[in-house]
């Protein structure tokens, strides 16, 4: 799949996520204002997993070890955009809006802080979700 072939479900689906979690940022656990923000993002998570392209999604943990990077001369490392997989790639672009990079592709600190800012927000989702069940 090409970079600009990127399912437009997909591409949706993580426009919708990314503006829920910033939402989140906002709120405490507990929030009663999180709960339906909490709903759209578990929604999100059944269509990620209804959807056949997401099958063989690769973890978190395993894409650092999964991306191109290159060099540059000036001593920054570049992240070969194709070489990241979906739905990561939609992910980290939808996260990086505004950011600034190269036309080779995005730098690697901007990567690496994406996949440390994800694993934050999914922990602090779990927050949320805790606090909900804690009421039901």
């Amino acid at each position: 799949m090409s970079i600009g072939a990127v399912d437009q479900n997909l591409r949706e689906r993580e426009k919708i996520r990314r503006k829920a979690l910033w939402a989140l940022s906002d709120l405490l656990p507990g929030d009663p204002k999180a709960n339906p923000v909490v709903s759209m993002l578990d929604e999100i998570a059944r269509q990620d997993e209804a959807d056949r392209l997401l099958r063989d999604v690769a973890k978190l943990e395993d894409l650092r070890d999964l991306v191109v990077i290159e060099p540059r001369s000036s001593g920054l490392k570049i992240v070969r955009e194709g070489s990241i997989p979906e739905p990561w790639r939609e992910r980290f672009l939808q996260a990086s809006i505004g950011s600034t990079r190269v036309e080779a592709g995005p730098f690697l600190n901007d990567f690496e802080k994406f996949i440390n800012l994800w694993k934050q927000e999914n922990q602090r989702l779990e927050a949320y979700r805790s606090s909900i069940d804690e009421k039901i």
